[in-house]
């Protein structure tokens, strides 16, 4: 999460199907760009240095994808936003084939126009919804994904329907055997919704870390959190002191600890789910 941006009609902008408006803007505080949507922001971009990863949660899911045997990998992305994690892969891992599924088309022509993708990257960008767009994927990535971000909002909340297990069991049949799903979840103090999201994941995946800054685990204020799932056991033998040392401190949560944080969580189901927590708008300020 960032902070609260106004509209801008100098920048590239462009009117979503839903009614908001999505803003390209170069960073205030750093090099590269940021998507802006409806004032939030969504994504950073450095298109000189695809490897420059600006928002927290995204340098805590890099840390996660770096962990993952050496080699291309086969991914499948639910929600683009700018496109970051998918150019990261492209740059550290060369070869890799890659499918995002982006709800918005003129967000994605946007990115496409204004922040363009490198030449000769495998990264393909089906438009619809995310849970439908994964039931009409290639029969030929089920089973055979070495990782699946999801990482959608609509303005700044998670759809009540991709939270579900019903959701996340439909997910999980594109990892392959030591696949990983990267989550990101964002949630305030007490981190009610947080909790029943990793619970829910557990159910399906069972192998289940959670990264994030100490203060925002500790369900303290509000912020982003990464869980990292799997069928098999995790690679996660040097995250804690890549995570220690930063650039952006946190702390990775796993075994007993995670059995702590999900007691007495209720598993979401289709019935139930909810959307994510709506930020204050104080959080983007600063």
């Amino acid at each position: 999460m960032g902070r609260m941006r106004t509209r801008d009609t100098e920048h590239p902008q462009a009117k979503l199907d839903h009614g908001g408006i999505a803003t390209i803007m170069p960073s205030e505080f750093t090099s590269g760009f940021e998507l802006i949507v409806d004032g939030t922001p969504q994504s950073h971009v450095d298109l000189d240095d695809p490897t420059h990863l600006h928002f927290e949660y995204i340098v805590r899911m890099g840390a996660v994808i770096d962990q993952l045997p050496d080699g291309p990998l086969t991914t499948v992305h639910l929600g683009a936003g700018a496109l970051t994690i998918p150019r990261y892969i492209d740059a550290t891992r060369p070869g890799s084939r890659q499918q995002v599924i982006e709800w918005e088309a003129p967000l994605a022509q946007l990115v496409r126009e204004h922040l363009p993708l490198p030449k000769g990257a495998s990264i393909r960008i089906r438009i619809g919804d995310a849970r439908d767009g994964v039931k009409r994927l290639p029969e030929a990535l089920v089973g055979t994904c070495d990782l699946v971000v999801s990482d959608v909002y609509s303005g700044a909340q998670t759809p009540a329907h991709l939270t579900s297990i019903e959701f996340y069991r439909e997910v999980s049949q594109l990892l392959a055997p030591e696949g990983v799903l990267l989550i990101n979840v964002a949630d305030g103090p007490g981190l009610a919704f947080a909790r029943r999201q990793v619970a829910t994941v557990a159910e399906v995946l069972p192998e289940v870390a959670v990264l994030a800054d100490t203060q925002v685990l500790k369900g303290r204020r509000f912020g982003n959190l990464v869980v990292a799932a799997s069928a098999s056991p995790l690679p996660t033998e040097w995250l804690p002191r890549l995570l220690a040392a930063g650039p952006h401190p946190a702390k990775i949560a796993q075994g007993a600890e995670v059995r702590a944080f999900v007691q007495g969580a209720r598993v979401v189901t289709d019935a139930d789910a909810v959307a994510s927590p709506r930020p204050d708008a104080s959080l983007f300020l600063r």
